[in-house]
């Protein structure tokens, strides 16, 4: 079973995820989008508390049919069609054996945050789909290994190394690619013929994004410690100290994503 996200970090990091996503993607998907049937049907995996529907379906012109597809039942209960030209039908379905088929009469796939958290066979299983059905993808915010700041810590790095090795632990879907995902995916499709864009969707924190920051750098140290327990104490001790430089405006922190359009062959 994939791993269970709480809906209040869903809330918390859909504002960072909505401002890091590159517009540039957008018109080239529109344009591969410009002669499928309509209403476009729209097949979402992994959608959570909908937070890709939020953001991308005011952004496709005309009419659309979005499935969403999770595990997660009540995540799946919470959304509503952003404005009246969308229609949406949640799907209850655990992928973590192998991404589900692509209807026949799907126009485009999309994911947000998952390319990261599956493993290798799972992948591959992905790209021979969308291989074989020629469907135009969108794959948002893989996280890519990337952790900047604007100041340094002596334990920054430490941190960085531990948690990118957690991040390639089993995640529900076997053991992980983490922050290898977005380039694997993307040398696989190119290696078979198909046309991959990718463009940076880098998290950009600092006081105004104090509470997400807090969570996420929380949310390392823990990471950090279960791959070196003996370093529990310094990683609660820099996570405090991170904290405060966050909340008091002394740094600004930058978070690695990858956004990757895939289009039809060269």
């Amino acid at each position: 079973m994939p791993e269970r996200f709480a809906g209040d970090w869903l809330a918390l990091r859909e504002p960072a995820d909505h401002a890091a996503r590159p517009d540039s993607l957008l018109g080239p998907l529109n344009d591969a989008l410009a002669l499928c049937e309509r209403p476009l049907h729209v097949m979402d995996l992994g959608s959570g508390a909908g937070s890709n529907l939020r953001y991308l379906a005011p952004r496709l012109s005309g009419p659309q049919h979005w499935t969403l597809v999770d595990h997660d039942a009540d995540l799946l209960a919470t959304i509503a069609a952003p404005h009246e030209a969308v229609t949406i039908t949640p799907q209850v379905l655990d992928f973590s054996g192998g991404p589900p088929p692509i209807p026949p009469d799907a126009g485009l796939v999309t994911a947000s945050a998952l390319l990261d958290l599956v493993a290798a066979n799972w992948l591959d299983r992905l790209v021979m789909t969308l291989i074989e059905s020629l469907v135009p993808a969108l794959f948002a915010l893989s996280y890519d290994g990337r952790i900047e700041w604007s100041h340094p810590h002596a334990a920054d790095e430490r941190v960085r190394t531990a948690v990118n090795r957690h991040q390639r632990t089993d995640k529900g879907f076997g053991p992980a690619l983490g922050p290898d995902a977005a380039a694997y995916c993307a040398r696989a499709l190119t290696t078979n013929g198909l046309r991959v864009i990718t463009e940076t969707s880098d998290w950009r924190l600092g006081k105004g994004q104090a509470a997400l920051a807090a969570a996420l750098i929380g949310g390392w140290a823990e990471a950090a410690a279960e791959m070196e327990p003996q370093g529990r104490p310094l990683f609660q001790d820099w996570a405090r100290s991170r904290v405060r430089d966050i909340a008091d405006g002394r740094v600004h922190l930058s978070v690695g994503h990858c956004d990757m359009l895939v289009l039809g062959k060269r």
